[in-house]
């Protein structure tokens, strides 16, 4: 008598190989992207001389460079003024373009009137360039700071207000009902649910905006005069001092990336429940 046939079906398993360059630790994959650029940015100059010096200075001459910046600045002297007068701008820019977008954003988000007849308007101003109405701020402004830090919210005043009307929609038709059916006024909807449910897409707004304010800021101080990093930018580009304009631009990017981290590091405070940002920092 034989047996009778096994009918129960072994279930496949599906195992998701990580790829080999995905499994090197994040820090030693930055050390070795960084390592290498920089060996071939050396090869290109300093080794090699394929590229003048006028164009790209060697690593070495930055690193000189990148010091003397560095001394200027913890020992107070004129470009310490200088970082402190564009951070000054960097943050007034960022706190009128939140306040703004925001409030642009609800308006959008939540009226007929806003998405019918305010985005059309807002979308017509985004697609213009920006650096074009950094003479109408001076000519309105003058050149002290408010030029520049109007260009800076200027420039990073609509992706707030897209992220917060995308973000008033992310919650579902089922919440919106539940809470219309508890009896929700409009207001306590907003407040208790959408805006809580669009904070991750009102936040990656903020994100873009930490990156877009330090354009317009240094844009707004390149153009306008001023005594800001991009003035210190302007004049060294034109003493031909390509090292130096290397250094200082690193050390704009230090105040960016302060910026961007904070705004990601109030976003885990306030959106600790959301899962669906990507680990390691970068939001």
């Amino acid at each position: 008598m034989t047996d009778a046939p096994d009918t129960q079906k072994e279930d496949t398993v599906w195992v998701e190989h990580e790829a080999l360059i995905d499994r090197i630790p994040r820090w030693v994959a930055m050390l070795g992207l960084f390592v290498i650029v920089v060996a071939i940015w050396d090869l290109a100059t300093a080794r090699m001389a394929w590229v003048s010096p006028i164009i790209l200075p060697s690593p070495g001459e930055t690193f000189f460079d990148l010091i003397f910046v560095g001394k200027n600045l913890i020992g107070g002297e004129y470009m310490l003024v200088a970082l402190w007068t564009t951070t000054k701008t960097v943050f007034w820019g960022f706190l009128i373009a939140t306040t703004i977008g925001f409030s642009l954003g609800v308006l959008v988000g939540e009226t007929k009137f806003g998405e019918r007849a305010v985005m059309p308007y807002l979308v017509a101003i985004d697609t213009m360039p920006k650096v074009a109405f950094a003479p109408l701020f001076i000519a309105w402004l003058g050149f002290d700071i408010a030029s520049k830090v109007a260009l800076a919210a200027f420039i990073a005043t609509f992706p707030i207000v897209v992220s917060t009307a995308a973000g008033l929609y992310a919650a579902s038709e089922n919440e919106r009902m539940l809470f219309k059916a508890m009896g929700a006024t409009r207001l306590q909807t907003l407040v208790r649910l959408k805006l809580p449910t669009g904070l991750p897409h009102i936040f990656t707004g903020l994100k873009i905006a930490a990156v877009g304010v330090m354009a317009g800021a240094i844009t707004g101080e390149f153009l306008g005069g001023g005594k800001g990093f991009g003035a210190l930018i302007r004049q060294s580009a034109s003493q031909m001092d390509t090292p130096r304009v290397f250094a200082l631009i690193l050390y704009l990017s230090l105040l960016g990336l302060l910026l961007y981290f904070t705004v990601v590091w109030v976003q885990r405070r306030f959106v600790f429940w959301n899962k669906s940002e990507r680990p390691g920092g970068v939001g």
